[in-house]
């Protein structure tokens, strides 16, 4: 607020200065800079139509994965994001009414920080990009629709624009990471009758990119800081008895995804807690060769059933009003964010090293071609020629170099492992059930149901 106001009176200044003409010749000057560089950028892009999709697991009923699918293509000096391919709104509240102006603005932030780092972002371009919503969808629901879980699509959004423009520049593209704002909430009465209600966001892998690896246990707002947990502890009852990053759930490559948030809460007090998370099926994908970053789960371990031999109960990435007990644990992992290039490629020295460091494990190194000397973590030179020979020639023929995307197995394979990999059942695709609601009427839901094998 405190830089917004300073701005503010800075402009008032050079109005008063320079006066109308050249104060206003001024700003328009600076937002036909950034139309020609936006304009430029979209020019050499080739004509040719480009299409991603990207989905939610689930919607906390049961019921998915839902479905962003856009199509991109280029026009003359004018760029179309086509979301057709995008489900149905959703009678749970995981739809995201997406501002169309916020879009724009993100189309063109994107372009301008990876290809031309000269033109500092700003307005004047929103005429060069077009965008297409079905009323109906997940991004423009019809009225009533819950919004509350709208963040999951908000920072899957971010993954499909970066599959989208990457695809175009793949040396530029990043891959797909903690595109997410993950919720846990506690609340309930203390003892002596005080509430107490605690809301907490949560952190995870950033995704790999092109300069290097993703931060690990990093948020994706760049604004937000974490809270110390000796704050938490003192004004919540709550012990955290772990609080650091998974080894090896960042995606490897020659640019390493980065690593997952864990957290162990022990509850208090009895109360209730809610989750609100993804990613817990499909796997942040990795880029050009890159392996796809780990799942997130959550585990509630009920300590209160027994000291000796608790209970462990897998829970769903989107739960609300989970009743714990005082010494209940819960086990809270989000996921990694995906890797960039070929593992193989990675430097076997900054493998070691991070297997010092606790970022990646023993085992884990081999998926960087990488043996270590057991006794000091330091790499062992012909092992690791002889297992990058063994690792590039079961490649054969298909070899993994060029493939832009690694999503860890397609939507078929994931749900046929779902239960032994993740302790939960798959959820229902959203044309396996009875969909109700103002977006049944639309002719969007009527050609979508007629995909998918309904009348």
């Amino acid at each position: 607020m405190d830089d917004m106001s300073i701005a503010g009176r800075r402009m008032i200044e050079l109005h008063q200065r320079f006066g109308d003409g050249v104060y206003f010749a001024a700003i328009d000057e600076l937002l036909n800079r950034n139309r020609k560089a936006v304009a430029s950028i979209i020019s050499s892009m080739p004509e040719e139509p480009a299409y991603f999709e990207d989905w939610i697991d689930d919607d906390g009923q049961g019921v998915g994965p839902w479905k962003i699918g856009c199509t991109m293509t280029r026009k003359g000096e004018k760029l179309h994001f086509d979301f057709t391919e995008t489900d149905p709104q959703s009678p749970s509240s995981v739809n995201f009414y997406l501002s169309i102006a916020m879009f724009k603005m993100f189309v063109g932030i994107y372009m301008l920080v990876v290809h031309d780092t000269n033109v500092v972002a700003n307005d004047g371009f929103h005429d060069l990009v077009e965008v297409t919503i079905p009323e109906g969808t997940l991004l423009h629901p019809i009225r009533p629709a819950a919004l509350s879980c709208r963040t999951h699509f908000l920072g899957r959004l971010m993954d499909v624009l970066s599959g989208l423009l990457g695809q175009r520049a793949p040396e530029f593209m990043t891959a797909a990471g903690f595109s997410d704002s993950p919720h846990f909430m506690y609340s309930g009465y203390r003892s002596n009758g005080e509430w107490f209600q605690l809301y907490w966001i949560g952190f995870g892998g950033i995704p790999a990119r092109p300069i290097g690896d993703g931060p690990d246990g990093h948020c994706l707002w760049p604004a937000m800081k974490a809270i110390p947990n000796e704050f938490l502890e003192m004004y919540y009852p709550l012990r955290i008895e772990r609080f650091d990053t998974v080894a090896d759930s960042g995606g490897a490559g020659r640019h390493r995804g980065g690593n997952a948030q864990r957290i162990f809460w022990r509850f208090l007090e009895q109360g209730t807690i809610s989750i609100h998370d993804d990613r817990w099926l499909s796997k942040p994908w990795g880029v050009l060769s890159g392996e796809p970053g780990a799942r997130s789960w959550k585990t509630l371990v009920r300590y209160s059933v027994s000291e000796d031999n608790p209970p462990r109960v897998a829970l769903g990435s989107k739960q609300d009003h989970i009743t714990v007990s005082k010494g209940d644990v819960l086990e809270w992992v989000t996921w990694g964010g995906g890797g960039w290039g070929d593992p193989l490629e990675r430097d076997p020295d900054v493998v070691a090293l991070e297997v010092r460091r606790r970022l990646v494990t023993v085992e884990g190194a081999k998926r960087y071609g990488v043996m270590l000397h057991p006794d000091s973590s330091t790499v062992d030179l012909d092992g690791t020629k002889q297992l990058r020979e063994t690792m590039k020639a079961a490649r054969g023929g298909e070899t993994e170099s060029g493939m832009i995307f690694n999503r860890g197995g397609s939507w078929e394979e994931l749900k046929a492992r779902s239960l032994e990999e993740t302790g939960l059942p798959p959820p229902k695709a959203p044309w396996e059930v009875v969909l109700r609601g103002p977006m049944t009427k639309g002719k969007h839901f009527r050609e979508w149901k007629q995909r998918h094998g309904g009348s």
